[in-house]
């Protein structure tokens, strides 16, 4: 074997690689179960322990600090850690709206309404959808008659053509979701989420907000959907504030009461007759800005209760002594702390002695590494609220564009251009600002109460334009560019589509999920080692190898552990015996042919290889194709799907040809089965061809069945991923009948389309409602759950809603047009594959008519059985990923048979042959694979079995698809597709 080196090598790297990023996860679980020791069942205690060791080295060799750790841990899903997945939908027609300065045009607003509708039924790009639909309205009108106002004058011209105005529109669409994600970004960040995953729906006006461990859903609500508002304020320097901050902590420390009365009174009476410099030689004598103000001295935290948590910027003066730090900031405190902060300042008594024309607010970040030493510190500044109804000095409607750019020593910053009439504004703003050459004041630029930016003003800036400068990454100007902009023009946006999982739904998903992996685990090791004997045990070793590849290369990548990705690693690991099994047939033949052991692993290994290779990169490929046109649970099981193959080929075929070579080496009794199995499926001759019109004729009754219960059930039984509307889990105390509950529900939900149906146990049912899922207000959601209270109420018996989903109209067509995508484009890639990879257009044919065979066969099954088994049937996106999959079982064992179809015609030194010649060496390659399909299926069948009976009913239906499928794509392969060949090529 060559290259072994460079094969130990890669493996011992991957390993080292895969070992270092779970590692992180045992120093998390220790660190979390110190902390339940500690806490011993309150979870504000165990909290608090874990805020105190954000910042503390926990790792042993590295010294990583448990912050870093976590963010570096396996990241689960919300099905196994509970939280929310929303989908926002910025509204481009009300963006393109207020671009046109909100005309009343007739045809110009009905051209918006018709260009949503169509939006909504599956049509895409909706500025290309208005502006057609505007053109046949109003044929002789300019849209930049429109758009081309006084705010727009330096983008647009008033004599712009149409498809001018409309590429126009389009970047402005592009900028309003850029700046729609940077300010829903951080706005979830500051909501504190741990590891929150946001994405940009390529080609969309909407984007994926997943928050693992999230279930306030009203807060969330109000936090995404809230108008976003820019505002510009002065701020008081550091020096103004400090004499308020250091009565906010004298008030406190006379107020707080604390376990040792007569130490607080004696620590207050000592504060009070501090002189103010020797306070502040303190504070700065104890300043660490790893910790909020670096107090660790209990009896000082308690003379000081703000200036234990609040560290007041200071310097070193030139007489040595500590200084007040001149500037807008006047506050780092710890983001443990910033919690605690915001309640002293919200005390009666501590509220009544803050001057009314302050406002408290924090740095949109943490400052700088550098700055903070490691430890996430946030700036607060003391906002100047002058005018008596409380409004800035300057809005966010003054801004007209901002761009980022680089000043003349090449670093970042933000340029920024004002209106007319913000100018002016800003004029006398940054007049009164820069007034005193000694004493220059800053500017707040504020989004959501929260500062972005609060840049000193040097001179009075007369036109209008301005530069924002300070410690700026690229990022920074190109995010604070968008901020800016953001107050321009208004582009709301709504929750289009949700899943909410409670947490105690998480934990019997995991539960579940890590049985049902064990379980299908064991189950596969047992069968090879029985089966093949030793060189089972070879295969088993480079399974054990591959699952610790796969989890290791999971936490690497970032990737996000869902519990059908669990289900995707459990199938790898039937799908990955499957290269062995093609191994050792092979070498099983070898061995017959008289061929000692070594020669036969050999001859094994290389023949194997083109079957192996080809039907890997088949699922790959579909693997690939499920997370481009998959979102969420079925991306995560592609990811893995995926992940798995390739460490599969890897574990599979080097590592364990490296473990044969080993025990050759070591001169190794080497067996390939035993008494019982090694003669399995010998001397078989099945004639496969000459049967076909029986099994075209089953196939073809089966799917005429599916057609009449098709007619019969009014349609497919469509979840709502594919129509839209609302689902609930709702979980009894006692089992409820369906119809009962449903009896209840329909009051509550008027002309709406209700179905309850159980989901497992008799006490938990899922209820599917389309009850005002069209309607656009942001108070449909509290509606809808109201009545559906309202509707369980009447039941009378105690209930809790385990989680829930929303899908919008837009959404539910996007997910059909998407799954029919990947259907066809699915179909395409095999066919292009098949003709290219053995050069024969019939193969191709063969291989496509028997996919779409597959596709319909399960689609009938589903059809027929749904309402008769004991679990929901429904299609939706898992049932897509089915499907795709049940494809890629198809095709990896059709390319099977076409391997050895067309080894033994190299072997005769032909093309192809015709007749009765072609219908005996169809049979023979059917037969001499047999073992290998009969075999990959039945290790697959288990492994799905397993998952089936004790992997839980959220992915029942899922699994069910896919073992029916694995009976299909095998029946389909030997029955169908090969066959099928005969029929395509009888003109030859």
């Amino acid at each position: 074997m060559q290259g072994k080196g460079f094969i130990k090598f890669m493996a011992i790297l991957l390993g080292i690689v895969c070992v270092y990023s779970l590692s992180f996860n045992f120093v998390t679980s220790k660190v979390e179960k110190d902390a339940k020791a500690y806490a011993k069942g309150d979870l504000d205690k165990e909290k608090a322990y874990l805020d105190s060791m954000a910042t503390v080295p926990v790792y042993p060799l590295f010294g990583f600090n448990y912050q870093f750790c976590k963010e570096k841990e396996i990241n689960l899903g919300l099905d196994l850690k509970g939280g929310m997945n929303v989908t926002m939908e910025i509204s481009l027609s009300e963006l393109v709206k207020s671009l046109a300065g909100n005309t009343d045009d007739a045809n110009f607003n009905k051209a918006l309404v018709t260009a949503q509708t169509q939006l909504n039924a599956g049509g895409k790009d909706f500025i290309n959808l208005f502006v057609n639909e505007f053109e046949k309205l109003s044929p002789n009108v300019k849209l930049a008659d429109f758009f081309s106002n006084q705010d727009n004058s330096k983008l647009l011209k008033p004599d712009a053509s149409n498809s001018e105005v409309k590429n126009f529109l389009s970047k402005e669409a592009t900028s309003a979701i850029d700046r729609s994600f940077v300010i829903i970004r951080s706005r979830i960040d500051g909501f504190g989420v741990v590891s929150p995953n946001m994405q940009k729906q390529e080609g969309t006006n909407r984007i994926l907000i997943e928050m693992p461990g999230v279930q306030d859903k009203e807060r969330v609500h109000k936090l995404l959907q809230g108008s976003a508002e820019l505002q510009f304020w002065q701020v008081y320097n550091n020096e103004e504030v400090y004499p308020v901050m250091e009565n906010i902590n004298k008030t406190l420390a006379s107020t707080l009461k604390v376990a040792d009365t007569s130490a607080a009174a004696k620590t207050s009476t000592d504060t009070t007759a501090a002189k103010s410099e020797s306070k502040l030689a303190d504070l700065a004598k104890n300043k660490d800005t790893k910790d909020s103000a670096g107090v660790k001295n209990s009896e000082l935290a308690k003379s000081n209760p703000l200036f234990s948590v609040l560290n007041v910027p200071t310097y070193q003066g030139q007489n040595g002594q500590p200084s007040l730090r001149p500037g807008p900031v006047v506050g780092w405190v710890a983001q443990k702390d910033t919690a605690k902060v915001n309640a002293y300042f919200k005390r009666p008594e501590i509220a009544s002695i803050i001057p009314q024309s302050y406002k408290f607010m924090w740095s949109v970040k943490p400052m700088d590494i550098a700055q903070s030493g490691g430890a996430k510190i946030f700036e607060l500044y003391a906002i100047k609220s002058l005018s008596s109804d409380g409004k800035p000095d300057l809005g966010g409607e003054a801004i007209s564009d901002a761009r980022h750019d680089y000043d003349q020593k090449g670093r970042p910053e933000v340029t920024m251009y004002m209106t007319g009439e913000g100018a002016a504004k800003w004029k006398k703003i940054t007049a009164e600002a820069s007034a005193d050459p000694n004493n220059k004041k800053s500017i707040a630029i504020v989004l959501d109460n929260t500062v972005y930016s609060a840049p000193t003003v040097q001179n009075e800036i007369p036109n209008g334009i301005s530069s924002i400068t300070g410690s700026f990454t690229v990022n920074d100007t190109q995010d604070l560019a968008n901020i800016l902009k953001a107050g321009k023009l208004p582009a709301p946006a709504r929750i289009v589509g949700e899943f909410v999982v409670g947490p105690s739904l998480g934990e019997v998903a995991i539960h579940n999920g890590l049985l049902s992996f064990v379980l299908a685990f064991v189950v596969i090791l047992v069968f090879m080692a029985l089966y093949y004997n030793k060189a089972g045990w070879v295969a088993n070793l480079a399974l054990v190898i591959n699952l610790f590849f796969i989890m290791g290369i999971l936490v690497s990548l970032g990737a996000v552990l869902t519990l059908p990705g669990i289900a995707g690693i459990v199938l790898v690991i039937g799908l990955s015996v499957d290269a062995n099994i093609l191994i050792f047939e092979r070498v099983r033949e070898e061995l017959t042919l008289g061929k000692p052991t070594p020669v036969a692993i050999k001859e094994g290994f290389k023949h194997a290889m083109s079957s192996i290779i080809d039907s890997n990169v088949t699922v790959f490929v579909l693997g690939a194709i499920l997370y481009i046109f998959g979102s969420g649970p079925v991306q995560g099981f592609a990811t893995t799907l995926c992940i798995g193959i390739l460490s599969s080929l890897f574990c599979a075929v080097l590592i364990s040809r490296l473990v044969f070579e080993y025990l050759l080496d070591k001169k190794s009794n080497i067996t390939f089965g035993n008494k019982h199995t090694i003669h399995a499926f010998k001397n078989i001759a099945f004639n496969f061809v000459g049967h076909r019109k029986l099994y075209y004729t089953i196939s073809s009754a089966i799917i005429v069945l599916g057609f009449i219960f098709y007619f019969k059930n009014g349609g497919l039984n469509l979840g709502i991923d594919f129509k839209g509307g609302r689902t609930y889990i709702v979980h009894f105390d006692k089992g409820m009948q369906t119809e009962d509950v449903k009896a209840s529900l329909n009051a509550s939900f008027p002309e709406s389309e209700t179905i309850v149906k159980t989901a497992g146990a008799d006490n938990e049912l899922k209820i599917t409602t389309t009850y005002h899922i069209t309607d656009q207000d942001q108070g449909a959601d509290k509606l809808v759950e109201k009545a559906l209270h309202e509707g369980l109420a009447k039941t009378g018996v105690k209930y809790t809603i385990e989680s829930n989903e929303k899908v919008g109209p837009i959404i539910a067509s996007d997910i059909v047009y998407g799954a029919y995508g990947a259907i066809l484009f699915s179909c395409l890639v095999m066919f292009f594959y098949i003709v290219v990879r053995f050069k024969k257009l019939n193969y191709g044919l063969g291989a496509v008519i028997a996919l779409f065979h597959d596709v319909l066969l399960v689609l009938s099954f589903y059809t027929i059985l749904d309402g008769v088994l004991p679990f929901s049937l429904e299609i939706g996106q898992d049932f897509i990923a089915a499907i795709l999959t049940v494809m890629g079982y198809t095709m990896t064992e059709t390319v099977v048979v076409f391997d050895r179809i067309r080894e033994k015609l190299a072997e005769s030194g032909k093309e192809d042959l015709h007749g009765e010649e072609r219908n005996k060496l169809i049979n023979f390659a059917l037969n001499s694979t047999l073992s290998r399909t009969i075999l990959t299926s039945l290790t697959v069948f288990f492994v799905l079995l397993v998952i089936f009976i004790f992997g839980g009913a959220s992915i029942r239906g899922f699994i069910f698809a896919l073992l029916i499928g694995r009976i299909i794509g095998t029946y389909s392969s030997l029955c169908i597709s090969t066959p099928i060949v005969i029929d395509l090529g009888k003109n030859k």
